[in-house]
């Protein structure tokens, strides 16, 4: 098993999709994962550190486990085929013991963030799709934000959502977050606007 992190979220021009490249902890491989957009706004939304002001669909999945006294240990991207990846959610319960489930890499990853739990790939995954960053091999283009992630989602509900999270930011007086927010939220506008 090889330990990893999230190191960043990247447009991947061949699929036209969003991949989140996973960086070995200790060692120079990395595996990209494609995405779709809202799962990839999920993670950029976290990796920037925007608390949305209403749970979203991960967030309800850790209160519901954590309501049931449940532990997500780990997540493991656990094997690949036919170019689609699996992963694997484990949960520890007091009342029923160890348990994995079945997920898709995007939803075990936005958890995973979320939670600070360790995620790991298995030795057949790394060896079947992993690059080898030291040697610039199959890099991925450039990184990008939940801004650009937005254009994917629909914009009424991403400009709702922003403006909840505007006015937590502001009553909680996180003035940075709220700046950042409120010239997310412009610029949305902005470009919704007919010229």
């Amino acid at each position: 098993m090889n330990k990893v992190e999230v190191k960043r979220i990247s447009y991947y021009p061949p699929s036209k999709g969003y991949a989140v490249l996973l960086q070995e902890a200790e060692g120079s491989r990395s595996l990209p994962i494609i995405v779709g957009s809202s799962e990839a706004q999920a993670i950029a939304l976290y990796l920037e550190g925007v608390d949305m002001p209403r749970p979203m669909t991960h967030d309800l999945l850790i209160h519901i486990l954590e309501n049931l006294e449940g532990e997500i240990t780990q997540v493991t991207i656990a094997r690949i085929n036919n170019g689609t990846f699996y992963a694997e959610i484990e949960i520890s319960n007091p009342h029923m013991g160890e348990m994995v489930i079945d997920s898709r890499p995007s939803d075990a990853l936005a958890v995973a963030l979320r939670t600070h739990t360790p995620i790991f790939v298995t030795d057949e995954v790394m060896t079947a799709a992993g690059i080898d960053t030291d040697n610039g091999e199959g890099e991925i283009v450039e990184p990008v934000t939940s801004d650009e992630l937005t254009k994917e989602a629909s914009e009424e509900t991403v400009l709702e959502n922003l403006n909840e999270a505007l006015e937590k930011a502001v009553t909680e007086e996180e003035y940075e977050v709220a700046a950042r927010l409120r010239d997310r939220i412009k610029q949305l506008e902005k470009k919704s606007t007919p010229q």
